[in-house]
């Protein structure tokens, strides 16, 4: 494969967030169990009028800006927060961002792999079109119910990469080892807009399925612990990405123990605040990474991407000459800087104030209107999206 990979990162998450401490107490759980034990201090919120195609159209603003946008090719969107079961969310987004019409727009849907499906998708169509770009979003509000296990995994957010022919920030290397097998660890059934998961049985895949294509991976390439600057992994909580790292500080050496657990947790930085952000979560590892702290071009980076179901990939990156000035740390810093805090009462009216799976119409509440996007309704059953002027 030619030299493809990421040429710009955006970032969106709503304006609203929950301290874990405040549900910890609420629940009659002690704080450390979700600050250090899952490794949450906070948790995005997202009121009704904020939702996957919000999101998705906020981060793809996010990577576009003072971009041509020349060669824009497709909108590929991973999520598992569909708002319809026919029209691709993507659709919604096109429209909001004011793109032309002569642009694809698919919805991929895996779990919390459709991202990763879709980069892959989107670096095969640019290696073979120098001059295209595909837009590539993770987007998703991870919803488990109120007073439920996985009620402390919960997020909002979503993550948009530019893919491009000679990148700017990363080339993706040609090295992917995948693995899929059908496994009831999560699903959400078409009644409910909640997801069912079997939290521990799921840790247990996961870390399974990175077992063994951290094996194959090594076997493949002959690359091993060492010839990485950092390991970054799909984080529907902070802990869980720590317990894979785990299997491969067995084999390292007291140097490369030091740098792969201090990128871990800059890679953890943005996911411990934000929270579980499904299909884009692995992304917002990455960005985080990148903002954290800086590395030196050339540094190679492992990537496990995993989704429930369930079906998983491991592949790498290197970094390319002048990545930072692609980036922009202190507009994300001060976007979740920024959230306004709402009480345990509040997110819980938040949580239940959600569209009905009914013909009925419905209006989103006009207090919680924030960022460039917004979902003002449902109007004879249609959603009605605004954008800022």
């Amino acid at each position: 494969m030619s030299e493809v990979g990421i040429e710009r990162i955006g970032f969106a998450t709503p304006g609203l967030y929950m301290d874990m401490k405040d549900l910890a107490r609420r629940r009659g759980i002690d704080p450390d169990k979700y600050t250090v034990g899952i490794g949450q201090s906070e948790q995005s919120v997202a009121p009704s009028s904020q939702d996957a195609v919000t999101l998705a159209a906020a981060a793809a603003k996010d990577a576009l800006e003072g971009e041509s946008l020349e060669g824009l090719d497709m909108i590929l969107l991973g999520t598992e927060s569909a708002v319809d079961a026919s029209r691709a969310a993507a659709v919604y987004v096109k429209e909001l961002l004011g793109l032309p019409d002569a642009v694809r727009c698919v919805e991929v849907k895996q779990a919390c792999y459709g991202a990763t499906a879709a980069l892959f998708w989107a670096l095969d169509y640019v290696s073979r079109r120098k001059d295209r770009k595909v837009l590539v979003i993770g987007s998703d509000v991870a919803r488990y119910g109120l007073n439920t296990p996985g009620e402390v995994t919960q997020g909002a957010g979503a993550v948009s990469m530019l893919v491009s022919y000679d990148p700017k920030i990363l080339a993706i290397e040609d090295d992917s080892v995948f693995m899929t097998a059908e496994v009831a660890d999560f699903w959400r059934p078409l009644y409910s807009n909640c997801a069912l998961v079997n939290g521990r049985y799921s840790t247990q895949i996961y870390l399974e399925f990175f077992s063994k294509l951290w094996e194959r991976y090594k076997q493949k390439t002959g690359k091993g612990a060492k010839d990485f600057e950092a390991f970054l992994f799909h984080l529907p909580f902070a802990k869980m990405g720590l317990k894979a790292l785990k299997e491969v500080l067995k084999e390292a050496d007291d140097a490369t123990f030091a740098r792969l657990s201090k990128r871990f947790e800059t890679s953890a930085a943005y996911s411990r605040r934000v929270g579980n952000i499904y299909s884009g979560s692995l992304y917002l590892s990455l960005l985080s990474l990148l903002e954290g702290q800086a590395m030196e071009p050339g540094s190679r980076i492992a990537l496990f991407s995993y989704g429930s179901g369930a079906e998983a990939e491991l592949f790498s990156a290197t970094l390319k000459e002048g990545y930072l000035s692609r980036l922009y740390p202190e507009r994300h810093l001060k976007m979740i800087e920024g959230r306004k805090r709402v009480t345990v009462d509040e997110y819980e009216h938040l949580f239940s104030d959600f569209p009905t799976s009914s013909p009925q119409d419905y209006a989103c509440d006009k207090k919680y209107f924030s960022g460039p996007f917004r979902l003002v309704g449902v109007k004879d059953q249609q959603r009605m999206y605004e954008a800022d002027e």
